[in-house]
């Protein structure tokens, strides 16, 4: 493979290679090449094991192990996406709820709200949803609230038991910026708002 950088004589094979174990590379971040090559350095390198590929125009270098190969998680996978697109992103139903404690259920489908293009991308047996979100989803200053209104939004209000309500509870005492804090709460639904805002005095 003949294909350079005209300044630092590296091919892309061997710029691949060079990367980290447990980066995610896309397709579409090679633009000096033409598509049709990147592809057969791409395939060629998956053949040989430097590369897996997780989803249409998505691969990662695997990380060895003791146990064995690991591959990204499926949120460091769409965390890849949202900073490849300059988009926000955002956990959304199940994923919101794990990600707070407020949930041990294993999501059947994970769900994010971006900033960026709507799409869905299958991940081995996993399916991911990216879905648009409105700007007031990415409002919150703090990642604390921004999460708790996704996670009360699929929870919903007739839910919140007394478990849920000291869970928060112990989240809202861990934040130190209680000034930023108390703004965002503000700016919650007015359900969720009677629910956390007494928390701040406690």
């Amino acid at each position: 493979m003949t294909n350079k950088y005209p300044e630092e004589g590296v091919t892309l094979r061997q710029r691949i290679e060079s990367m980290s174990e447990g980066c995610i590379l896309f397709r579409s971040d090679f633009p000096e090449y033409h598509t049709e090559f990147v592809g057969s350095v791409l395939s060629e390198l998956t053949d040989e094991g430097v590369l897996v590929k997780i989803a249409h125009g998505i691969y990662a270098k695997p990380r060895n192990s003791r146990f064995g190969v690991l591959l990204p998680s499926i949120d460091n996978v769409v965390q890849a996406i949202a900073v490849r697109d300059n988009a926000d992103l955002l956990p959304s139903g199940v994923v919101a709820l794990n990600a707070l404690g407020l949930s041990t259920q294993v999501p059947v489908i994970y769900t994010y709200l971006t900033s960026g293009s709507e799409r869905t991308i299958q991940l081995s047996n996993t399916q991911v949803i990216l879905k648009r979100g409105v700007p007031k989803n990415f409002c919150y200053r703090t990642r604390l609230i921004s999460l708790l209104v996704q996670a009360l939004k699929a929870l919903k209000k007739e839910n919140v038991s007394e478990e849920v309500v000291n869970t928060i509870r112990q989240l809202v005492k861990k934040e130190t910026d209680k000034a930023t804090l108390a703004k965002d709460v503000d700016m919650m639904p007015a359900w969720m708002k009677r629910i956390v805002k007494p928390m701040l005095t406690d």
